[in-house]
């Protein structure tokens, strides 16, 4: 499988669809394509946590004072699923790899796995 959840109106995220071959992946708008239960659960099923998914520089991150309250990893699901800037993004999957965000690291690493697909 691959497939591609993004936000349309984030530049980092039309800069990188931009910068990779988007060829033969499934894209998911997320603001108009809310992410399902499943397909966040699938996204948790290749990472270590919900909170390696969780986008901490969301303006609602801080505006409800997330940082000083302890979030458990239920929280950082229920969080994600009823508003889609918590999910840190762009999440790109490519079989049964994950990338997430957008770090130089991230993006390196995508390219590199892209090179051999």
């Amino acid at each position: 499988m691959k497939k591609i959840y993004f936000l349309q109106t984030c530049s980092t995220c039309r800069k990188i669809l931009k910068e990779i071959d988007t060829r033969g992946f499934e894209l998911q708008e997320i603001k108009t394509n809310a992410i399902t239960v499943s397909q966040l659960t699938e996204m948790r099923n290749l990472t270590d946590s919900y909170e390696s998914l969780f986008n901490k520089r969301a303006k609602l991150y801080t505006a409800m004072d997330l940082k000083n309250q302890a979030v458990s990893e239920a929280d950082y699901r229920q969080l994600i699923l009823d508003e889609y800037t918590f999910l840190k993004r762009p999440v790109i999957i490519i079989d049964d790899k994950i990338f997430i965000g957008n770090s130089k690291k991230v993006i390196s690493q995508l390219k590199e796995t892209m090179k051999t697909i």
